[in-house]
């Protein structure tokens, strides 16, 4: 969902810059906002989806911010058909950072590691 919010608010923000521009008058963040919600609604069903390699990124953005940690549970992992096993499936769970961190922190954990560009 962070990865759709943010591609929504880019977009949202870039038609709010040139409507603001074009009727020369100041960019408005309630209407930033409205066009967000509404191109969130319509995003096509294959934006909705978590590519795996957005997931990875993701993941270890969170886990340098020490928000999950390993729980030591793991169970083996197979491939389907005649592959060898794979790498066992490790279980996390949220540290005492993970629970504490802001919603704004969680949909942009990149902002929370490196901040805001200047």
């Amino acid at each position: 969902m962070a990865l759709i919010r943010t591609t929504a608010e880019d977009k949202a923000t870039r038609m709010e810059e040139k409507q603001a521009k074009k009727e020369q008058r100041i960019i408005d963040p309630d209407k930033i906002d409205e066009l967000t919600r509404k191109i969130i609604t319509r995003m096509p069903y294959k934006a909705h989806g978590c590519r795996f390699h957005s997931f990875v990124v993701y993941f270890s953005n969170i886990q340098r911010l020490c928000w999950v940690e390993p729980s030591g549970r793991e169970e083996p992992s197979e491939f389907q058909g005649h592959f060898p096993n794979g790498q066992p499936r490790k279980y996390f769970r949220l540290t005492k950072a993970g629970k504490e961190a802001a919603m704004d922190a969680w949909l942009n954990p990149l902002r929370a590691l490196y901040g805001r560009k200047p």
